[in-house]
């Protein structure tokens, strides 16, 4: 049996020419696919040293890395599906008490942290029984990079079928304690394909990879894009608009999050003969704002392909590249849609009973692939809650189809607001709100009323110079939209609250506001 070990597969991508640059970084440093090949072999070598059981539960020993972007950590990802282990990539925002809960939850072999945060990573680490705790750092120091010097430079993937367990991300935990979603090399490998095909990837394409390593968008879609087309890199430590600009000339591909679309319209350096060699432009991981999708459209001449994708399924849909027979000709991107269920992905959308909605109507989304993941970890209740009778995965998300067969996404079902029996959706409203003069984006929650059990607040982030009246955009929208819709109040904020993904958290607002109308 061939070895579906997801590394093999990248690794049989390189180029013939191994001296060739794999990763230029934005400091200065390349680093060739031989560089690549060697580094991750030794890092491999080195977790295969440690005194580790092969498997505990039938699972593979788990890595858990919370560190700084760099190629380095890059290469430990790498490292870590050569050597077998299960990689577990921890948000560089986690404080002590949620690093307590994954190591707990997760039971990582080996723990990689940055050498500012060893003393206390590592106490917690060994508390929880974890052996092997090492630092790495983003000027290419640490222990783990030190130990691997002395491993050997040859490596043979570890041997893997298609369902073994490749990675475990947690979920932001949002709601209630974070989830861990179970990937496979299987679930990663044919994702990484399927998009190579469908974005048109070629000969010659440069990413710039400007996102943090700790999510599906920078770990999976753009790394694996990359390497699985044997395409050079130009590596971003932290984002930063005028660097990324700067180097659009010298690329083809990139991929961002809405606010790093926003962050560049803003500056004057942003132009049609700046992007002119650029092929592609992608967004996902939140909501872009049609404003934004049109705005960059003139600017740089170029139309950006949003896509759809979760922690659990990888990418699930997509804007089209271009006009292709084999997609039944989908060649317009339309903003404000996420495009088209990619293909040998199953999209459905149904009503609360869970059955079929009308073409148009909202209800929830529910996914079916080989990208989808097999379960939550060490949750198998919570696993069985959210996937059907019938095998489909409950997204979590609301939206609807077109006769077209365009998605779009309203929002979470943990969003939807139940104001006096009626249903909100606040997508809807936030649209409306946010083409009125002077706004730049607004955010609705649902919170506890005596009266309508619960009903909507907005609140709304005014462009620069712009002076908002809180009651005037309130009446402006009892104009276009049914009552029961309208916010009870509305308040102008300088920012709103996001993760390091640039999605609001609105936990964070309805737990702002929940006193609002508390009679007591």
């Amino acid at each position: 049996m061939p070895n579906q070990n997801l590394f093999s597969a990248l690794r049989a991508a390189f180029p013939a020419d191994l001296d060739s640059i794999a990763v230029e970084t934005d400091n200065g440093l390349a680093y060739s696919w031989r560089d690549l090949d060697r580094a991750t072999a030794m890092v491999a070598n080195l977790l295969q040293s440690l005194d580790i059981p092969k498997s505990r539960d039938g699972v593979p020993p788990r890595v858990a890395v919370q560190v700084e972007k760099s190629v380095e950590a890059m290469v430990l990802y790498l490292a870590t599906l050569r050597a077998g282990f299960v990689f577990l990539p921890l948000n560089t925002a986690y404080q002590s008490a949620e690093i307590e809960y994954f190591i707990g939850n997760a039971e990582p072999a080996v723990v990689v942290c940055t050498g500012k945060n060893f003393a206390w990573v590592s106490q917690i680490a060994f508390q929880a029984g974890t052996r092997h705790v090492f630092t790495l750092d983003d000027d290419r120091s640490g222990s783990l990079l030190a130990r691997a010097a002395h491993c050997s430079d040859r490596q043979t993937p570890v041997q893997k079928r298609a369902d073994d367990l490749a990675a475990i991300l947690y979920t932001s935990g949002t709601t209630g304690r974070s989830k861990g979603a179970m990937l496979s090399h299987g679930n990663l490998l044919s994702n990484a394909v399927m998009l190579k095909d469908y974005w048109g990837w070629e000969k010659g394409d440069v990413l710039i990879h400007a996102l943090p390593i700790f999510h599906v968008h920078g770990l999976f879609v753009a790394i694996h894009g990359a390497l699985l087309n044997g395409s050079k890199m130009l590596w971003h430590g932290k984002f930063d608009p005028k660097k990324v600009i700067a180097d659009l000339p010298r690329a083809t591909v990139f991929m961002g999050v809405p606010t790093l679309y926003v962050r560049m319209l803003a500056e004057p350096a942003l132009t049609k003969q700046q992007a002119a060699h650029m092929r592609l432009f992608i967004s996902g991981s939140a909501p872009l704002l049609l404003e934004t999708f049109n705005e960059w459209r003139e600017r740089t001449g170029h139309t950006i392909l949003e896509r759809y994708g979760m922690s659990e399924t990888i990418m699930l849909t997509s804007n089209p590249y271009r006009a292709d027979d084999r997609y039944q000709n989908q060649s317009e991107r339309r903003g404000g849609t996420v495009g088209f269920p990619l293909p040998g992905v199953g999209v459905r959308v149904r009503d609360d009973a869970g059955q079929p909605v009308a073409e148009g109507e909202i209800g929830n989304i529910q996914v079916m692939g080989e990208n989808v993941f097999s379960g939550y970890w060490r949750m198998p209740e919570k696993t069985a809650e959210e996937f059907t009778a019938d095998g489909w995965f409950k997204t979590g998300d609301v939206g609807l189809q077109d006769a077209r067969g365009y998605v779009t996404i309203v929002g979470r079902s943990k969003d939807l607001i139940i104001s006096g029996g009626y249903n909100v959706y606040p997508a809807e409203i936030e649209g409306y709100l946010n083409y009125m003069p002077g706004v730049a984006e607004s955010a609705i929650v649902g919170v506890p009323h005596p009266d309508f059990g619960e009903v909507g607040v907005a609140v709304v982030i005014a462009k620069p110079g712009a002076r908002l009246d809180a009651d005037g955009l309130v009446g402006a929208l009892k104009a276009k939209l049914a009552n029961f819709k309208i916010p009870k109040r509305c308040f102008i904020a300088s920012e709103l609250p996001r993760n390091t993904m640039g999605k609001v958290q609105k936990n964070l607002l309805r737990d702002q506001y929940k006193a609002l109308f508390d009679r007591s």
